[in-house]
C-alpha cells in the first residue's frame, strides 16, 4: 500500500516506522491503491 507524506495526520516531520500500527481509508490513485488519511494508534 503506497502512503504518501502528506496522508500522514498530524504536526511536525510527517514519517511513520516500520511496525508501526496506523488506521487509514484506501484511495486511489492512477497507479493504484493509495492510503489516505493516515492516524497512527
Amino acid at each position: 500500500m503506497f502512503v504518501h507524506y502528506t496522508e500522514i495526520q498530524g504536526s511536525g516531520f510527517r514519517t511513520l516506522e516500520e511496525n508501526q500500527k496506523v488506521e487509514f481509508e484506501i484511495g486511489h490513485s492512477p497507479k493504484g491503491p493509495q492510503a489516505t488519511g493516515v492516524r497512527s494508534l
